[in-house]
């Protein structure tokens, strides 16, 4: 997807991709230089232990979408090559 830079050196993040990394206003992205490409990653969302029943479970500390099989299956694949 095709991005400008305005006179400001802001990129507008193309809708879909916004979508489908989940960034909503405000969200924090990383941004750094890697081989003379522009690389910018959601930051991590922090996590807790928390009890539950006899053991403890990993929750995000701030609402996360639904975890789907495809967005898995594509994870996967990725990680794959």
């Amino acid at each position: 997807m095709l991005a400008t830079i305005d006179r400001a050196g802001r990129v507008v993040v193309p809708k879909p991709l916004r979508e489908s990394l989940g960034l909503e206003e405000g969200a924090a992205v990383e941004v750094s230089e890697l081989d003379g490409r522009i690389i910018m990653e959601p930051k991590p969302v922090s996590m807790r232990l928390v009890k539950e029943g006899k053991g403890q479970v990993i929750e995000a500390e701030k609402a996360m979408p639904p975890l789907t099989s495809e967005m898995v299956r594509e994870t996967l694949e990725a990680v794959r090559r």
